[in-house]
């Protein structure tokens, strides 16, 4: 179908992208293409270009950390020796755990196993507390399973089969490279599947891990610790504060911590220590020899429907960014963000953010003292944009031992990380902080410290360019700025204060008419048959609601401009969903992903204002008709 045979009426999406669909390719390396991912694309080809003349020193940036990652480019880059050494690198730590005989034995092991990068049976870090966002908390949560979510385990999930089977195969032959027998070899693999089943029985669902706010689950560190045995909590905690230990910890997934002597016990730890040992050869196959490396990304592939491992440069670039994320997003905005753009975005948040309080204090169900509150959450919002001022500290701290194996570089690396993690526990919040980096195609709000994150690389086409019109950019980063503000009042920011706690700042009965929208916006999504699944709406519903808000606001600037060009903006907010995927990928984010389709991102939003009928000519005749009684504007 193009454009020429589909009436924008009936499907804007396709109307708008449909040519593109037709011949557009999906590079072999990556699970889709187009709108984010083109710009992804586009950003990845300019810096692996910079970080090859700057492995070679043909090329400098005034930044001293990049020296760091441009030394780990070079060291992915050394496939002689990675392939000269093998599954080597990786032997001590794997002989660690086969070493380990009781769960005495773990328990004195267990902070070196958690520095080392070895799953434990709980997951442990630090983040910022949601009812004090200016301190931290220890967090606890279950360990990850193999599948992408718990439903892919439900008896008849003939997608779960297929992947764990995909898995099994996958774990059965990275074994094979380990200093183990052949029947050695099996009993691994039969007890990790063992114990992930287990694990899948007690840990938090996609869409319970959705509702965020609702992580915050303090708990004493003697209780933890009464739930948690034979596995030593207080021990470990000692061991990694001494008498700074934490007396109280958040449980981000209490039944999984509940029910945690049903997958850990002195009886099972076989299968916990061979569940590790497999997961700890399985993530480190990617430092590995080449060979063990694509091995290890088979799972992904038929998760993802990717058919080819990026070639080595674009892994060596990927490694050293992700690594280093915070300078390499430094460099790439200072070297390719311009303070014109810069300062037209910014203004443009403001006055979306203006705006945003204009429509407020119109709002028809909330009462005065609350639109009262909502306004200043609104005008306490942080604007990070583009990308940050200064680097942190941490950064210049990721050094390693260049003689040193990759797995060997990168296990020094993730330690150092992880220790500063571990060491927030006794800092303040620092909210300068960035979630996201400069090169990257995204952006965010932070409940928790009521900021919204621009990175420089997703200002550009279509989302942004000074060469647009102003209805263009309005219905690309526009939208998507006022998405992000959305955030703050969907149905998990709008559990926190404008200074990020956890708290209830409604009045009851206004709160009560928001659940009700809520439940509308569900309504409108849930069910809709898609690629041979169905939306679930309450798992997309926070996104959902970030859309229709940032569509509502951005409409309601359009109606101030002299020149608005309502078929533009409309046209520009369905080129910025545009994408084409692999089955495979479709299906995966169907099924997990917070996000709705992306083509019912472009068409259900526009339906439910009045300017989208107004533009196009729409009437009850069209596929893109909605009642006016089925539509919802909650912001």
């Amino acid at each position: 179908m193009s454009e020429a045979t589909v009436r924008i009426q009936d499907d804007l999406y396709e109307a708008v992208n449909g040519e593109w669909l037709k011949t557009a390719v999906i590079p072999e390396d990556r699970p889709a293409t187009g709108g984010f991912s083109d710009l992804d694309q586009e950003v990845e080809k300019i810096m692996m270009a910079d970080f090859k003349a700057l492995a070679k020193g043909e090329k400098s940036t005034g930044i001293p950390e990049m020296k760091f990652a441009a030394a780990l480019y070079r060291k992915v880059l050394d496939t002689a020796r990675r392939n000269r050494e093998g599954v080597g690198p990786v032997l001590p730590l794997l002989e660690k755990i086969r070493a380990i005989r009781s769960v005495g034995e773990l328990n004195a092991a267990a902070d070196e196993l958690l520095l080392q990068g070895v799953e434990l049976p709980l997951r442990m870090g630090v983040e910022a507390d949601m009812q004090d966002a200016e301190k931290h908390s220890f967090i606890v949560a279950g360990p990850e399973i193999i599948l992408p979510d718990t439903a892919y385990y439900a008896e008849g999930n003939e997608a779960g089969k297929q992947l764990l089977a995909v898995w099994a195969d996958m774990a059965g032959r990275a074994l094979a490279f380990a200093p183990l027998s052949a029947d050695e070899q099996k009993q691994y693999l039969s007890d990790a599947l063992a114990y992930d089943a287990l694990i899948a029985g007690t840990v938090k669902s996609q869409l319970e891990w959705s509702e965020y706010f609702k992580c915050h689950n303090p708990k004493s560190a003697d209780e933890v610790a009464a739930q948690a045995a034979p596995f030593d909590v207080k021990g470990l905690l000692c061991r990694l504060y001494g008498d700074k230990a934490p007396e109280t910890l958040i449980v981000y997934d209490p039944r999984a911590l509940k029910e945690l002597n049903g997958y850990f016990s002195e009886e099972n730890l076989p299968l916990y220590l061979h569940w590790a040992y497999v997961r700890t050869l399985l993530r480190a196959s990617a430092f590995l020899s080449e060979e063990l490396a694509a091995l290890g990304k088979t799972y992904f592939r038929a998760l993802t429907g990717v058919e080819a491992d990026p070639p080595l440069e674009k892994q060596a670039y990927q490694t050293a960014s992700e690594t280093y994320s915070e300078p390499v997003g430094v460099y790439y905005g200072r070297t390719y963000f311009g303070e014109e753009a810069k300062a037209d975005v910014v203004a443009l948040v403001k006055k979306i953010i203006d705006t945003y309080k204009l429509r407020m204090e119109k709002n028809g169900f909330l009462a005065p003292e609350t639109k009262e509150k909502a306004i200043r959450k609104l005008s306490t919002i942080e604007i990070k944009m583009g990308y940050p001022d200064e680097i942190k500290p941490i950064w210049s701290r990721l050094v390693f031992d260049e003689t040193d194996s990759l797995f060997e570089v990168m296990q020094t690396l993730s330690a150092i990380r992880f220790r500063d993690n571990l060491d927030k526990l006794c800092k303040p919040v620092d909210r300068t902080e960035w979630l996201m980096p400069g090169h990257m195609v995204n952006a965010c709000y932070n409940p928790l410290s009521n900021d919204i994150t621009f990175p420089a690389a997703i200002l550009q086409k279509p989302f942004y360019s000074l060469a647009q019109s102003v209805s263009e950019n309005l219905g690309g980063i526009g939208a998507v700025i006022g998405h992000e503000i959305s955030h703050a009042f969907d149905n998990n920011g709008a559990n926190f204060d404008e200074h990020g706690n956890l708290k209830n700042w409604w009045k009851e009965e206004d709160f009560q008419a928001f659940k009700a929208l809520t439940q509308d916006m569900i309504a409108q999504f849930d069910g809709i048959e898609f690629h041979g699944g169905k939306v679930n709406g309450e798992l997309t519903v926070s996104e959902n609601i970030a859309d229709n808000g940032g569509m509502g606001v951005t409409l309601e600037i359009m109606h101030t401009l002299p020149d608005a060009d309502y078929r533009a903006y409309f046209m520009n907010w369905a080129r910025v969903w545009c994408m084409k995927a692999k089955e495979e990928y479709i299906l995966l984010r169907l099924n997990n992903d917070v996000h709705s389709p992306n083509v019912l991102r472009a068409n259900m939003p526009p339906r439910n204002f009045a300017e989208w009928y107004e533009a196009f000519s729409v009437t009850e005749k069209d596929r893109m008709y909605l009642a006016p009684d089925k539509r919802i504007s909650i912001w």
